[in-house]
């Protein structure tokens, strides 16, 4: 058996430290899980000390509290005394010993029990004993265990802890020592006589400072109505009290002798300290004046409708909000159409006024900004009122104000019709019958008014809600709201128009803006049609320089047999020129300019005609644009097919079970819900004869593809193999430009690269729009294939701007033998179709001066007025005030 005594040859003094540190570490273990309440009651009890409590609390809560504390105190105390277990060092040994590999410690203080006498087992366990011995030298101190958390499952000594570290963050440890001085309070004062202290607070949205009484001698003291007046009295109780008639209580009144008093200032009178020297003052109330707000101009109105009014606000301190209250002005409202019969109830429009984010509010300009195009009282007679208050819920109100509530107007013949209707819906729900039968007179010859199959469908859809509505419940104020919405976006549709086609945009915008000259447009209007006539001009220039493969393109001759050469700069001066001649209020003369500009417009484009087949070869580049542009194309239109099915679905009451989108295209033999086989525009539903179609379209006819065109589709020529259900033709477009993707020509750069990932991405849309018709689901794959378009167009543009960055990289004789682009240039400079040169940057247009001589400053001061004014509108996005201001601050 062991036995439990060293060996007299081993030797464990550097067995020392490493015991004494396990010891000391056994001892923090026991005090820990011994005296942890302890250390919290302490720690609650500094808490009220920390924070000064025992300041401003009664002497018997002080007390109190002192009493409580100290028996928790004790109680933790002996509570912790009972569990102490004083830790051993025969315990500490053991503890070190159990963290060594085969316990050395207690092997070197074994002694051999059997086999002592023979020699050979002697000698083995002499070496057994000093391998023991050796590996206790690396013996370390073991590390106590500290955790308490079982011992305080509710996380008492960490709430303590918060306490504590708040205290200590909003007070001061040394207020712990005027607990002593609590007691000798009441004796010092009464030694040295009763004292006093006291303030006036006003109030925080006047911005002064507060007022001590001690340091202002007797007489009148002027402070603003609301202020809080707050004395102390120190000393016996009854040597000092406080007469007032500043505050008009009348009940709840404490003792004049209390030691605190604290009222609000509502009226003028004294206030005095009775028992005190020079301690008497003549309160005079400074009243709080109503605010004020009146209009500084009348309303102003830009091209898209929306409201900008000047206004102006005073108050003696603050003005804290303000309304814009706007009601019909019913008197004077044009009787007539949908507007005889009485509204429905409406309730007047309130808008919030803009308020200055910094600053002084006791008096400011400011610009009420807003669009109301979507509201009913838009563009109706309308008083308007303005209210601001303070912060004491003081009112002050303009004077009302009859104006017309500006909103936005229309100019497109049926969009203005579609908003009439809208408005009379919105006057009332009487109107609806009025409505539906305006709405067939005008879908009766469809091919003579709608641009295209998706606004007649949109327009169809409206016109069938509000028929089932009229012929069921009636039109609730929910279908009110539905129809409102869409035939708002559908007027919006048709004024501004979806169109991808850069002639039809330019087109559009002269027709346009010759309705706002027959029809009389404000200014702000005419900078709006003129801004977008010249953005469509652009936009058609960008693609004749696209699809031309001429340097230098000229304009067709004249009837006289005479070139002339049309720039950029000349197009620009002739629509200034007509902006300037609208403004000024001549009409016939701008509308003669307007008729030379559609001529030349017109002329640019039979020579793009004309010489589409005379310019040499294609570059790949070129070639891979025309492809994908074709490819687009189609997307369009399959996407437009798929709307129509859409719609074919809700008016047959769904698809049947197990019927693919696009098998049921042979059974409606073209027609369309409301017509019978015609389509917008004339179109028959037999697909269109190749004059009709989209450039380059006709050309693939000729090679045999959908020669006949689709049913449905209008003439579309999708790949070969596409024919069936709109998935499968899906998943031929997609495969189409899968393979158009790998033929890219290889550019560099950051827009090539931008180009591949934008087709990548049209790519995974046309795939998830395929999925999505596979699996019926309509709605979902018209979302995808728009998404897909998005993607294509940026990849198209992202693509051409590639071009002409690489395409900077080429000498000109190998230019010349890719595709002879570089025939016609001049000094090396490239020029675009209106004879401008190309820029630096590969994009078409010039870098020169757009303005000369005086007109640059004109312009700057023009900017720099604009800017300020944006700056002002802060309901606009924070980043973008912040942009404003770091433009402004560099003038």
């Amino acid at each position: 058996m062991s036995m439990m005594h060293p060996r007299p040859k081993a030797n464990l003094a550097h067995l020392a430290w490493p015991v004494r540190l396990t010891m000391w570490g056994m001892w923090a273990e026991q005090v820990a899980r011994a005296f942890w309440p302890l250390w919290t009651v302490v720690a609650l009890a500094l808490v009220p000390l920390i924070l000064g409590w025992h300041e401003i609390v009664p002497l018997e809560v002080l007390w109190g509290g002192g009493v409580v504390a100290a028996l928790g105190l004790l109680a933790s105390l002996i509570w912790g005394l009972r569990k102490l277990q004083i830790p051993q060092r025969e315990e500490a040994v053991r503890r070190v010993d159990a963290r060594l590999p085969g316990r050395p410690i207690a092997a070197v203080t074994d002694s051999q029990a059997i086999g002592a006498s023979d020699p050979a087992s002697a000698a083995v366990w002499r070496e057994h004993l000093d391998r023991m011995a050796d590996k206790t030298r690396e013996a370390r101190a073991v590390e106590p265990d500290l955790r308490v958390s079982s011992r305080d499952p509710y996380g008492l000594r960490h709430i303590a802890l918060l306490f504590l570290a708040c205290a200590f963050l909003f007070g001061a440890f040394w207020r712990v020592g005027d607990v002593a001085e609590v007691p000798a309070g009441e004796g010092l004062a009464l030694a040295t006589g009763p004292v006093w202290e006291g303030w006036i607070e006003p109030p925080d949205y006047t911005g002064k400072p507060s007022l001590y009484l001690a340091d202002i001698p007797p007489g009148d003291v002027d402070v603003p109505q609301g202020s809080r007046v707050t004395l102390r009295l120190y000393g016996e109780v009854g040597a000092l009290t406080v007469e007032e008639t500043i505050s008009g209580r009348t009940s709840e009144l404490g003792a004049a002798s209390d030691s605190q008093h604290t009222f609000d200032v509502t009226q003028s009178g004294r206030l005095e300290i009775a028992g005190a020297e020079d301690a008497a003052w003549t309160v005079n109330v400074l009243a709080d004046t109503a605010p004020s707000v009146e209009i500084l101009g009348p309303p102003e109105a830009d091209a898209e409708g929306v409201m900008s009014l000047p206004f102006g606000a005073t108050d003696d301190h603050a003005i804290m909000a303000g309304q814009a209250t706007i009601t019909l002005d019913l008197p004077l409202v044009e009787r007539r159409h949908g507007l005889i019969i009485d509204p429905d109830p409406q309730e007047a429009l309130v808008v919030d006024l803009p308020m200055p984010f910094s600053g002084d509010r006791s008096e400011f300009e400011e610009l009420l900004v807003d669009d109301f195009s979507e509201h009913p009282l838009a563009n109706m007679p309308v008083l308007l009122t303005l209210t601001v208050s303070d912060a004491l819920g003081q009112e002050g109100m303009s004077a009302t104000e009859p104006m017309v509530l500006p909103g936005r107007r229309f100019f497109q013949p049926v969009a203005k019709a579609v908003i009439e209707q809208r408005r009379d819906l919105m006057w009332s729900t009487a109107n609806a019958p009025r409505i539906l039968q305006i709405m067939r007179a005008i879908s009766h010859r469809p091919e003579d008014i709608f641009t295209g199959e998706t606004v007649y469908l949109r327009f169809g859809e409206i016109q069938r809600n509000l028929e089932n509505a009229i012929e069921g419940n009636g039109v609730t104020p929910e279908i009110q709201a539905e129809l409102v919405d869409a035939m708002w976006e559908l007027a919006l549709q048709l004024e501004e128009g979806s169109l991808a086609d850069a002639r039809e945009r330019l087109a559009r915008a002269q027709e346009r803006l010759e309705e706002a000259m027959r029809n009389g447009a404000s200014d702000e209007e005419i900078a709006e049609l003129m801004q977008e006539l010249r953005e469509a001009t652009d936009d058609y220039m960008q693609l004749l320089a696209d699809e031309t493969e001429f340097a230098d393109q000229r304009d067709q001759p004249d009837q006289n047999g005479e070139g002339q050469e049309i720039t950029g700069n000349q197009i620009q001066e002739m629509m200034d020129e007509i902006q300037r001649l609208m403004e000024e209020g001549q009409m016939a003369e701008a509308m003669e300019l307007m008729e030379q500009l559609n001529e030349l417009l017109e002329n640019l484009q039979i020579t793009q005609g004309d010489g589409s087949g005379e310019g040499g070869p294609q570059t790949p580049g070129q070639r891979s644009m025309e492809e994908l542009q074709d490819n687009l194309r189609d997307q369009q239109e399959l996407s437009d097919e798929a709307f129509r099915e859409l719609q074919e679905q809700f008016n047959n009451g769904g698809p049947q079970d197990g019927q693919d989108p696009g098998q049921q295209q042979g059974q409606q033999d073209g027609q369309q819900p409301g017509q019978q086989g015609q389509q917008p525009n004339g179109q028959s539903g037999q697909g269109q004869s190749p004059g009709d179609q989209p450039q380059g379209q006709g050309q693939q006819n000729d090679q045999g593809q959908g020669g006949e065109g689709n049913t449905e589709g209008g003439g579309s020529n999708f790949p070969p193999g596409a024919e069936g259900s709109l998935a499968e033709r899906q998943e031929a477009l997609r495969r189409e430009l899968d393979r158009l993707r790998d033929n890219l020509p290889a550019l560099s750069g950051e827009e090539a690269e931008i180009a591949r990932r934008a087709l990548e991405d049209a790519e995974r849309a046309m795939e998830e729009a395929e999925e999505a018709l596979r699996g019926n689901d309509l709605a979902e794959a018209l979302d995808r294939q728009a998404e897909a378009m998005d993607a294509m167009r940026e990849g198209l543009r992202s693509l051409g701007r590639a071009l002409a960055e690489n395409e900077q990289d080429v000498e000109p004789g190998d230019r010349q033998a890719d595709g002879g682009s570089a025939q016609g240039q001049t000094d090396g400079q490239s020029r675009d179709p209106l004879g401008r040169q190309l820029g630096t940057t590969g994009e078409y247009g010039t870098e020169e001066n757009l303005l000369q001589g005086p007109d640059v400053y004109r312009r700057a001061e023009e900017l720099l007025e604009e800017l300020r004014r944006r700056s002002a509108e802060q309901e606009r996005p924070e980043e973008e005030l912040d942009y404003l201001r770091r433009l402004l601050d560099q003038f």
